[in-house]
């Protein structure tokens, strides 16, 4: 997903190879890598004497913006934010806020699309940024009441 300024963007992503409510197939996530780069996968985002921050977030519904931990649609979200002076990078604090690996059991996921999104305070010197992940994640079988229970209340 990629952003070039301080409005919120997102893309979908497709799993429908994998999930099928009615064909009582869902998606268990065990595990999220992420990470928010520069469009040129090499550097980390900033601005020259600001404070850069940056998040993201995996839902199963759209989003208009980050939304917070009460939201029912999140599987996933963190953020990055880059201090600097005139001259350098005086720090990076990256935290993955939320994540299925901080749960016994992942995240199940019943819908065919979810949702990657990134915001930006400021818009990065570096031009635009990339918010990208990798999910691990295994295939498993519902009943079709349990999984369309589960995907209507994903969606």
């Amino acid at each position: 997903m990629t952003s070039n300024g301080t409005t919120y963007a997102e893309n979908s992503v497709d799993l429908g190879a994998f999930v099928d409510a009615l064909g009582k197939s869902v998606l268990r996530v065990h595990n999220i890598q992420a990470r928010i780069i520069d469009e040129d996968n090499l550097r980390t985002p900033a601005t020259v004497a600001n404070t850069y921050n940056a998040g993201f977030q995996l839902t199963t519904q759209t989003q208009t913006g980050l939304v917070s931990f009460t939201e029912r649609a999140l599987i996933a979200a963190g953020t990055i934010t880059v201090g600097s002076d005139a001259t350098s990078i005086t720090s990076i604090v990256e935290t993955n806020d939320l994540m299925p690996q901080d749960f016994t059991n992942g995240y199940l996921v019943a819908v065919d699309t979810i949702f990657l999104g990134v915001d930006q305070s400021v818009a990065s010197d570096l031009g635009e940024v990339r918010a990208e992940i990798i999910l691990e994640c295994t295939v498993e079988t519902l009943s079709q009441s349990a999984a369309m229970a589960l995907a209507l209340s994903q969606q």
